[in-house]
């Protein structure tokens, strides 16, 4: 969904909701990193708080005073200050976020088995088989945010309804520290009064699109002709956003018995501190995983960065995209970004590796199409490299900035990267055109 904030609209039934049946649950902590660090600085709360590093890092997260302001995730600390000068600036502290996680997804597996975690976060839980034992949904749900609360002194919104889109869609307007539930016989009234910018997948473009079409709630997308959508959105978004606006939604809670991961790392040969090496060190090593990742048939979340120092201190770094990926592109973008935000200035480096972890198969993993997105992009073009590769042998297609020429500060080791007999490298454009 948007990061935008709309507001709950106006229920159209009386009395009390009914929850029966709605037993899909959406638990999303509210500004999580922000308010994990915030257990040790009580008197902060209430004021702007940012959590991130100095120099050329970026936000990690940011209070809701802070939000306020302007300031988002992943946005330039630079900027962030400039924003909202009076922030306290908290660097952060990624042991402690993994422990209230695991205890956090722990209470979740409390009350049932079906836990499928989107991040270290949030999660969905099917909690049809917990009702006879636990009582109705919007009493699970209650629990659940009450013993949040109560064990690692964070909030957390939750969404009760009958599928997950509706589930996601209904924590995030209980945002801040609240709940939502919508009854299974009122979920398209729930919906049609909503903007369309509300729903999940529709971004800034996507917006400006449907109002050009004079669409400006999910009712009037609703009520237009789904070949109209299509040819304004595309085949596979139109249809999906026709489906969302009158509350379809066929998929079930998944649940993960076992996070899987697929990792390289690389130990230099002598230290190195120049980032331009280390940039392109990591999309060779993005590129490698990547396609371990596809060619297990899985995509992936959470990108893990780590770095070994010339005194053998390690660090590991993480970011969950916002859907599961087996994209290059995607990979790299993501461990670059994580190693610029380490701020490190001239530090000598042993080694780094790309792993990515919270894989699930491709085929359980939901792609939501954006306007702009070409019908063959970075996706397609990685499975072109992956054929000309299993054909050519391995390095036959490369990215432009891994291809260096024989007698190079590298070149040895370019120059054999290929199988044996393989054709020299093809060497791709930033815009995946063959050069």
């Amino acid at each position: 969904m948007s990061r935008r904030q709309f507001r709950p609209p106006p229920r159209v039934g009386d009395g009390p909701p009914d929850d029966t049946g709605a037993t899909i649950l959406h638990v999303d902590m509210d500004a999580f990193y922000a308010s994990a660090s915030l257990i040790d600085r009580p008197e902060l709360r209430g004021t702007p708080v940012i959590i991130g590093g100095g120099g050329r890092s970026v936000v990690l997260s940011a209070n809701y005073e802070a939000r306020a302001f302007g300031v988002t995730s992943a946005m330039p600390m630079t900027r962030a200050r400039r924003l909202c000068p009076q922030a306290t600036v908290i660097p952060p502290d990624h042991d402690r976020y993994a422990r209230i996680s695991e205890a956090v997804m722990s209470t979740f597996h409390a009350v049932t088995d079906q836990v499928e975690p989107l991040s270290l976060d949030e999660a969905f839980l099917d909690i049809a088989g917990a009702v006879r034992r636990l009582g109705p949904p919007t009493t699970i749900a209650q629990w659940v945010r009450d013993t949040i609360a109560d064990e690692q002194g964070i909030t957390a919104s939750v969404g009760v309804a009958s599928t997950k889109f509706v589930a996601k869609l209904a924590s995030g307007l209980a945002k801040p520290d609240g709940l939502l539930v919508v009854p299974q016989a009122e979920v398209v009234a729930f919906l049609h009064q909503l903007p369309v910018g509300a729903l999940w997948g529709v971004g800034e473009r996507t917006e400006e699109a449907l109002q050009r079409l004079g669409l400006r709630t999910v009712a009037d997308l609703a009520h237009t002709p789904v070949d109209t959508l299509r040819r304004a959105l595309g085949d596979v978004a139109g249809a999906h956003l026709h489906d969302l606006a009158w509350g379809r939604d066929e998929r079930r809670v998944v649940p993960v018995q076992r996070e899987k991961s697929i990792g390289s790392d690389e130990t230099f040969g002598a230290d190195i501190d120049d980032p331009v090496l280390i940039h392109r060190e990591l999309l060779r090593l993005a590129d490698r995983t990547a396609a371990r990742v596809r060619s297990a048939g899985l995509v992936g979340r959470t990108v893990t960065l780590k770095v070994r120092f010339a005194d053998f201190t390690t660090i590991t770094r993480s970011r969950t995209l916002r859907e599961p990926t087996d994209v290059s592109r995607e990979m790299y973008a993501a461990a670059r970004a994580l190693f610029d935000a380490l701020g490190l200035q001239r530090a000598r480096i042993r080694l780094v590796g790309v792993r990515m972890e919270g894989l699930v198969p491709r085929e359980r993993a939901a792609h939501q199409p954006r306007l702009d997105e070409p019908d063959h992009g970075w996706r397609e073009a990685d499975r072109a490299v992956d054929r000309a590769s299993a054909r050519f042998g391995a390095g036959a297609v490369r990215p432009a900035a891994l291809v260096t020429e024989p007698g190079g500060a590298d070149g040895a080791r370019e120059a054999t990267g290929g199988a044996r007999g393989a054709r020299p490298p093809i060497r791709m454009g930033r815009s995946g055109s063959q050069t």
